[in-house]
């Protein structure tokens, strides 16, 4: 499996709209037992669970399925920081490409590693995921036949000490500094001081005013 399928399948592919247009992420034939291993709408000891914690896997499931796959996140984020920008009156600015499946496969596979480094950190945010942790997390992904490539990133982002000034520098655009906040808000449930004090130090470093991080925030809450 590699790390689109693996996000895709976590964040339960969907359609979601975005203005006039749509961003489709859509997989054929995803597995339900692989789904149930990644954590969707279960507990502990799978991937996301794992990640998460059991006590926010639950919520995670529900707002995952309205988000939609990693293109289908991307999206969301581009209108949510579209339609803050008008409210400012600046919807004049050139905004970036929205996420599609014309994107080339380098730029595919930057974004969905800006993606997954964003919900790891995030998830180490609260300090839960520890060495024996980390452990199970490779083990599910051997199990579920991860490649080389996705099994090396998440023991690098799993072993890395929390950074996040690193995890900012990851956005080279306005709108890919809206996305890299509002996946770490999938990863955290807000009651946490730790994930707190993470969450407003990223908002900080990636210059997300006030009121776009209300507006992202009320988006992952739904």
């Amino acid at each position: 499996m590699d790390l689109r399928g693996l996000l895709n399948q976590a964040l339960n592919s969907n359609i979601v709209q975005v203005g006039s247009q749509q961003t489709r992420e859509i997989v054929a034939g995803v597995n339900r037992q692989q789904l149930a291993t990644l954590g969707i709408g279960a507990a502990g000891g799978t991937l996301m669970g794992l990640l998460l914690g059991s006590r926010k896997s639950k919520k995670f499931a529900g707002t995952a399925l309205k988000i939609g796959g990693a293109a289908a996140l991307g999206g969301v984020a581009y209108k949510v920081y579209r339609d803050w920008q008008a409210k400012r009156g600046n919807s004049s600015a050139e905004p970036a490409a929205l996420p599609s499946s014309t994107t080339t496969a380098e730029a595919q596979i930057a974004h969905e590693a800006l993606i997954a480094k964003a919900m790891i950190a995030a998830a180490k945010a609260d300090g839960h995921v520890d060495e024996q942790e980390s452990e199970k997390i490779k083990q599910t992904l051997a199990s579920l036949q991860a490649n080389g490539e996705v099994q090396l990133l998440f023991v690098q982002e799993l072993s890395k000490p929390l950074d996040v000034g690193e995890i900012a520098k990851l956005a080279r655009t306005p709108e890919q500094a809206a996305e890299v906040y509002l996946a770490s808000l999938l990863m955290t449930d807000g009651n946490n001081f730790m994930e707190r004090a993470y969450l407003d130090e990223l908002a900080r470093q990636l210059q997300l005013a006030p009121d776009l991080v209300q507006q992202l925030t009320a988006q992952a809450r739904q």
